[in-house]
């Protein structure tokens, strides 16, 4: 029989169909313990939890695809996926001042969120205060303003650490607003050992793609290696880096371009870890990923596959990882920000429900939804409630959770899957005989090929090869208006006079201190996490302590690149 005729048209593949659906789950590795092993359709049809590779009448690629919970992990980290255990509904947040963020903090997980994201304002990223003149106009725009001790306290006000878990978008910076979530935890009087987040800490996708980079990548690296060795120790639970694909992606690259240049960013970190004499099964169980989920629904979904079967054997075969929680890509998805549009804003919604979908049916671990006014501005609160919503039908009414990896076996998908997995590969070899992922960074290739992918799918959507629904086709001439945030023009003048406040109201030689027994440990090789805890807890602000870097590593200044 060819490989592309159908099983129904032939009688001998008819009767092997019937023979496979006769074979029990013990052969392909189950245990089947009783009948909860079943669902009931909408249509009151029953199934099984669990799809295998023959569905697709491809028995001898059982090794490669394998099964949910065990190597490659292409069908997924764990044996019952989602119904076991939903993903965390983890909403980005966080604008203007702390107290803001706080109360939007509790709204969500009034309305059912799982867990908290925390986003943080330009100047916060970038390690400077928010009375720097070059913060002017961006304090609290793009996420919350944190200054010092006091901005991450209020943020957390009455929000158990050990209770939620926590995810911060912070890079340059990260190691300093860790601390502040250390020190919050003490105050609250929970053990750091007993609270679980994330810190996306990934500063080699700062240099590719969105810029909010600080110092040199040599010191750049010390900072988030000290995080992995710090946290081994205070911070068990903790993942100590979220390798982001999403930015790589959202800058222009290709799903293929977004997976490799994401696990080829992985691999550096891997090796400045083992550099610095860490065990490979003592960091990489907390190393955690970050990525898009975008328009191209099947594509998406191969890609996530690819990407933990590409990552178990990186770490098994390559780094000769021992411990299977290191084999294991865990990741959280965000949808794709860039396919938002502003024509037609309620179009968004069906875009963030096919696209959150794929990252569920990818086996996602937590996920973001945006929201459909995002195009236009900070989402209003209703707009908000809706993206949660989104993610919670899918959960709970959409079925697709009743089945571990519902779309393994799909010709289309594990076709995609292989194909993606060998042109990232490619990519992978090409970035290694350039001498690595930071040598590629620093000659420009790596940004050289996103700003051509951008380029080309900007002129498809030009030349309407591609289309988008609202913008280059089936446009509307009435102009849709929906209700957007309004940012408060005196937050600024309000949070300068909080940072005043806090300065004059701290023991000013205790934070002088700390800030300079860090900057004297900064001149040394030694971790520098105790140093910048203690300077935290002095309530020494976050300019304060990036400024004592700056005087002994200096700042990066990015080559040009055409």
């Amino acid at each position: 029989m060819k490989s592309d005729e159908s099983c129904i048209s032939n009688p001998k593949s008819r009767n092997l169909r019937l023979d496979l659906s006769n074979l029990h789950f013990r052969d392909f590795g189950f245990e089947m313990q009783d009948s909860s092993d079943f669902k009931i359709s909408s249509s009151k049809t029953p199934f099984c939890g669990h799809s295998l590779p023959s569905s697709c009448g491809n028995l001898g690629r059982m090794d490669e695809i394998g099964l949910p919970g065990e190597f490659p992990y292409t069908r997924g980290i764990q044996p019952t996926m989602y119904r076991g255990r939903l993903w965390t509904m983890r909403q980005y947040a966080g604008f203007g001042s702390a107290s803001e963020t706080n109360k939007r903090f509790k709204y969500l997980l009034e309305n059912g969120q799982t867990g908290l994201s925390v986003a943080f304002d330009l100047p916060t990223q970038l390690g400077m205060d928010s009375d720097h003149p070059l913060a002017a106009g961006e304090v609290g725009k793009v996420g919350v303003a944190i200054d010092t001790l006091h901005d991450m306290e209020t943020v957390f006000e009455g929000i158990p650490l050990n209770r939620v878990s926590t995810s911060m978008t912070i890079n340059a910076t990260a190691a300093v607003l860790l601390a502040m979530v250390v020190a919050v935890a003490r105050k609250q009087g929970v053990s750091p050992k007993l609270i679980n987040g994330t810190v996306q800490n990934d500063i080699l996708k700062e240099y590719i793609a969105r810029g909010l980079y600080i110092y040199p990548p040599k010191f750049s690296l010390r900072l988030i290696t000290d995080v992995f060795e710090y946290c081994q120790s205070e911070v068990p639970n903790w993942n100590t880096i979220s390798i982001s694909g999403y930015h790589i992606r959202e800058a222009g690259s290709t799903a293929v371009q977004e997976l490799a240049f994401t696990l080829a960013n992985a691999i550096a970190y891997v090796q400045a870890a083992l550099a610095r004499g860490l065990d490979i099964d003592s960091f990489a169980p907390r190393i955690s990923f970050f990525f898009d989920t975008h328009n191209d629904f099947l594509e998406e979904i191969a890609k996530f596959r690819a990407a933990r079967r590409m990552w178990a054997k990186i770490m098994r075969d390559r780094f000769g990882a021992h411990n299977p929680k290191s084999w294991m890509l865990r990741f959280h998805a965000q949808t794709a920000g860039s396919s938002l549009t502003a024509q037609q804003p309620d179009n968004n919604v069906v875009r963030v429900a096919i696209q959150a979908l794929a990252a569920v049916l990818g086996g996602a671990q937590s996920l973001h939804t945006n929201s459909k006014d995002e195009a236009l501005a900070i989402p209003a609160i209703d707009a908000v409630r809706l993206a949660l919503r989104t993610q919670q039908i899918i959960a709970h009414e959409s079925g697709v959770t009743n089945t571990v990896d519902p779309a393994g076996g799909s010709y289309a998908i594990e076709t995609l899957t292989d194909k993606i997995e060998e042109e990232a590969g490619e990519q992978l070899k090409t970035i290694e005989s350039m001498g690595g992922m930071l040598a590629a960074i620093e000659s420009g290739w790596i940004q050289s090929q996103i700003h051509d992918s951008a380029y080309k799918y900007q002129k498809s959507i030009e030349a309407k090869e591609r289309i988008i629904v609202g913008v280059n086709d089936f446009r509307a001439d009435e102009v849709l208006k929906i209700p957007t945030h309004i940012s408060d023009s005196a937050l600024e003048a309000a949070q300068i006079a909080s940072l005043s406040q806090a300065r004059a109201g701290r023991d000013r030689r205790a934070a002088e201190t700390a800030v300079a027994r860090l900057e004297e440990a900064a001149r040394g090789p030694g971790n520098l996490m105790p140093f910048i805890l203690e300077a935290v807890e002095g309530y020494a602000t976050v300019g304060e302590i990036s400024d004592a870097f700056r005087r002994v590593h200096g700042e990066y200044r990015e080559a040009l690149t055409l």
